[in-house]
Parts: C-alpha cells; sequence; structure tokens
C-alpha cells in the first residue's frame, strides 16, 4: 500500500497549482459572475495553457489527446477548482469538454459528432432531468417512439445546463414503458434546430448557472443517431453520472484547499480584542476540521481513482466522494465566511461564491439523499 502520487503525478499537480495561482486567482475579482468573461478565458489563456503541456488531457491518445487517467484527472480537477475565475461547472481549459459518452459512438455518429467536439467544432449538452424526474430519471416522461427509420422524441427536459448555446443535445427517452430503467431508456443525439425543438425557458438560479427547459414536439431523429443500443440508455447516463460524481468530490477537494488557505491566512493575521483568531479556539476547531475533512476526502478519491483506472466497479466510492465533498465542502465554505466576518460577505474575496456554488452541488447530479439511499441498497444488498 503505498499513499504516495507518482513522480509525474506530483510534477502534474505542482505545475497545474502553480498556473491557477498565477494565471487565474489573480482574476477573480475582475470576472466574478461574469459569466461571459468566464467563458472567454480559454481562448485568451489557450497560449499559456499549451505551454503547461495538457491540453486535451482527458482525450484519448487515438483521438489526439493525452488519454490521462482518473487519478490525473482527479489532480487536475481538484486543482483548477481551487479558484472562481471559471465557471463552477465548465473547468474546460485544459481542453474542449467532452461528455463521456460521445466516446461510445461509432461509424457516421462519431465522425459527425464525437470529432467536431473534441476539435471545437460542435459543443453539446446532457438533457436528462425533467420536472418530475431529476434524481430519479427513470420516472421521465419524454418518449421516443420508433417509426420506421426515425424516433419521435416528445416531452419536456428541465434544468438542462448550456442548452441555449450548444449545437447538439444527447438526450434520453423512454422507448420502453415496461422496462424503463431496466431497459427501456435510450440515448439520442438531437440536432438544436431540429424541427419541433424548443428552449422555452431559462431559470434563474442562486448561482451563474442558468439552465434551460427543452420542449421536444413531435422531433424527429434518424435512428442511425441513437446512442448505443435501443435500451441502453440508462445505462450509458449512469457511467457517465459517476465518472461525474467523482469529478464533484475532486472539485469539494480543491474548495475546501482554498477555504483553507484562506481561513488559515486571515486568523493569522486578523487581531480582535487584543488576540489574533488563530488563538482562539472557536476558530481553531472549524480549520482543523477543514484540515481533517480534506485528508479524508484526498483518500476517498485517490482510491476511487484508483478503482476507476484498474477497470474495477466504484460506485460506492463514486457516491461517498459526491456525498461527502459536497456537504464537507459547504461546510467548509460557510466556516471560512464566518471566520472573515462581513468581508466574508463581500464578493472581494471567493468565499461567498463557493459558499452558493457548494450549496448547488447537493442538488446537482444526484442529490445527496438519493445518493444516501442508493449507498443503503448497495451495502445492505437489499433493493
Amino acid at each position: 500500500m503505498d499513499f504516495e502520487l507518482p513522480e509525474e503525478l506530483r510534477l502534474l499537480k505542482d505545475n497545474v497549482r502553480k498556473f491557477v495561482d498565477k494565471e487565474l486567482i489573480p482574476l477573480e475579482r475582475q470576472t466574478v459572475n461574469d459569466v461571459k468573461l468566464q467563458k472567454e478565458l480559454p481562448k485568451k489563456l489557450r497560449s499559456k495553457v499549451d505551454e503547461l503541456g495538457i491540453w486535451g488531457y482527458d482525450v484519448p491518445e487515438e483521438l489526439g489527446g493525452l488519454g490521462l487517467g482518473m487519478l490525473a484527472k482527479v489532480i487536475i480537477w481538484s486543482e483548477v477548482s481551487r479558484t472562481t475565475a471559471l465557471p463552477s461547472r465548465a473547468l474546460s481549459i485544459f481542453g474542449f469538454p467532452v461528455s463521456p459518452i460521445l466516446y461510445t459512438l461509432e461509424g457516421r455518429a462519431r465522425e459527425e459528432y464525437l470529432l467536431p467536439v473534441v476539435n471545437g467544432q460542435k459543443t453539446s449538452c446532457f438533457a436528462q432531468t425533467e420536472a418530475d424526474a431529476g434524481s430519479d430519471p427513470a420516472a421521465m416522461r419524454t418518449t421516443a417512439v420508433r417509426d420506421g427509420d426515425d424516433y419521435v422524441i416528445n416531452g419536456v427536459k428541465r434544468f438542462i445546463t448550456g442548452a441555449d448555446e450548444v449545437d447538439f443535445a444527447q438526450v434520453f427517452a423512454v422507448t420502453d414503458t415496461e422496462k424503463r430503467a431496466r431497459g427501456g431508456i435510450t440515448g439520442f443525439l438531437v440536432d438544436m434546430n431540429s424541427p419541433g425543438l424548443t428552449v422555452s425557458a431559462s431559470y434563474d438560479l442562486m448561482v451563474d448557472d442558468k439552465p434551460c427547459e427543452l420542449v421536444f414536439d413531435n422531433v424527429r431523429v434518424p435512428a442511425w443517431k441513437r446512442i448505443g443500443q435501443e435500451g441502453d440508455g440508462f445505462k450509458h447516463a449512469q457511467s457517465w453520472l459517476n465518472s461525474g460524481r467523482v469529478r464533484h468530490g475532486a472539485r469539494s477537494l480543491g474548495v475546501m484547499e482554498r477555504c483553507f488557505e484562506l481561513g488559515t491566512a486571515y486568523a493569522k493575521q486578523r487581531k480582535t480584542f487584543g488576540a489574533y483568531l488563530a488563538d482562539r479556539q472557536s476558530v481553531q476547531w472549524p480549520l482543523t476540521e477543514i484540515y481533517m475533512d480534506m485528508h479524508k476526502l484526498r483518500l476517498m478519491l485517490y482510491h476511487a481513482a484508483w478503482k476507476y483506472d484498474r477497470g474495477e466497479d466504484c460506485r460506492e466510492e463514486a457516491f461517498m466522494c459526491k456525498i461527502f465533498g459536497d456537504e464537507r465542502s459547504f461546510w467548509a465554505a460557510d466556516r471560512v465566511m464566518q471566520i472573515h466576518g462581513g468581508m466574508g460577505l463581500s464578493k472581494e474575496l471567493p468565499i461567498e461564491r463557493f459558499f452558493r456554488d457548494q450549496r448547488s452541488m447537493m442538488i446537482t447530479e444526484g442529490a445527496v439523499e438519493v445518493l444516501r439511499m442508493a449507498l443503503a441498497r448497495m451495502i445492505l444488498n437489499v433493493r
């Protein structure tokens, strides 16, 4: 049992941290709450990213990327998450965002959808959530009915991030109302300019993300745009979500580390009633808790990534990374905000942004209550 990162990953971690500290953190005050400016940063910093040498780190080597494993991804995700200069749900500064599901595409779909996304010529969104089927996707009502060489999709998707800006959506719909999650849900590639598809609403949330509502009114999709075999959609979606849950944990670790840095630095320089905050137990204890939580989460993440890279089932570990990471990173932001007092509420510091973002993370991509229920079923071996 070796708890040391390999030398190449230690070097990766150090280099990404230096990049974040030098190029991104100084831009936080300039980009705070300016999503448009945040999304422009990857283009502005492309030359400096190229110097770092990790462009396309998560793209397979056969497609021109570096093909780094999950452990390397965890390191990159956590380091980039120490800053609020970028959108919290779009950490794509080191490459164009590619949904893992797209890597399963074959033939014509691979040529017309995967490759353009990898090359930055097309963008996509993930459309699964519905009004009554968020944490319970098996309850979705959107249907796809086979009609000759096409499928006809009807229904409504809600809280779809980026739907108003992308070229196509990865849409999941019911193709067998009896089987549903057990072989009755199928994924499709749907162009956003398809007749019958409209972006009907945009939700203004407490965070910067403004997800959309999509309405499908007899939208015809050729069968060749189906993702995998009919009925495999739920399996594909859940596989992507497991990777996403590890990513949630990695983001949480980065947030914890930055909050800890801010909290300890402020406690050492701020005096009240003749003593530094760092000398007060009421400040020492929450910082100690954050430090211990960082250590716990780091071990959870490295273990989950180790299993993932070995091709082993890491669903339990992924659930734990998201549950523990999302909850404890929000607690960390809350406590460090309290330590800073009035300045903690100010947008001069990144704390309030971390506070809002991490609160939202406990709901998205699997509410922590639902993940606990799913984890309980697994560890108790019950349905």
